[in-house]
């Protein structure tokens, strides 16, 4: 969204495109398949800005005010996202997802506590545009030893279209619009290029005992239950 496309042609060699690259990755810090940002904040967006969180309620008004606040501010914290991981829950590593204000402070985090900002935020200043959470199960992977296979994003409707935003992996990109959730999931995973198991639309972050799993459409046979 944000990348300028390079009108002059000019050859550069194998050895100096492979170093710049490597360096891009170093600069990212980020797997190809991680939830990490595929480019860097974008300092020169405008957006309104705030002193405070509360403020901000006052002023932002849609999505998109939301969004242009991600594109120049959201950092992507890898250490946080080891922290979050499934291995690190499993022992019991006490962690918790940031508050919107706390966040609006440290503008830094992982996937959920972005869409957490987007969702809760979007609440308060749009209720009638029905923000909720996208939750995408992927198939496992190891990033420093430890296992990650969710993901999450925020959504909204508009004119009965579902757009999706406040991505990790883009920040600052508004996908849609999309007829239903499930036209998303399926360009989504070939732009992530990892297999997505399933999905659910959540309307909290928060772990409930009793859901049933909305799996993703493999086959015309074999129609997607909605929970």
């Amino acid at each position: 969204m944000f990348k300028e496309e390079v009108t002059n042609e000019k050859k550069i060699p194998i050895f100096s495109l492979i170093i710049l690259l490597c360096f891009a990755n170093n600069l990212y810090g980020a797997e190809s398949s991680s939830d990490a940002p595929e480019y860097s904040r974008n300092s020169t967006i405008q957006f309104k800005s705030a002193d405070s969180y509360e403020q901000v309620l006052q002023i932002w008004k849609t999505p998109e005010d939301i969004n242009k606040w991600i594109a120049a501010n959201f950092s992507y914290n890898k250490t946080r996202a080891v922290q979050l991981s499934e291995t690190q829950r499993v022992k019991n590593v006490p962690s918790s997802i940031y508050h919107p204000s706390e966040f609006f402070t440290h503008k830094m985090g992982v996937c959920v506590d972005l869409s957490r900002f987007a969702v809760e935020t979007l609440k308060r200043i749009d209720p009638h545009s029905e923000p909720k959470y996208l939750m995408i199960q992927f198939d496992p992977i190891q990033i420093s030893g430890n296992t990650l296979r969710l993901h999450w994003l925020a959504s909204f409707k508009r004119d009965g279209k579902h757009f999706y935003f406040a991505d990790s992996k883009r920040p600052g990109y508004i996908a849609g619009p999309f007829n239903n959730t499930q036209e998303f999931i399926n360009k989504y995973e070939k732009y992530r290029n990892r297999k997505i198991v399933s999905f659910r639309e959540l309307e909290s972050y928060q772990k409930k005992r009793r859901f049933k799993k909305q799996k993703r459409q493999t086959s015309s046979k074999n129609p997607i239950k909605k929970g």
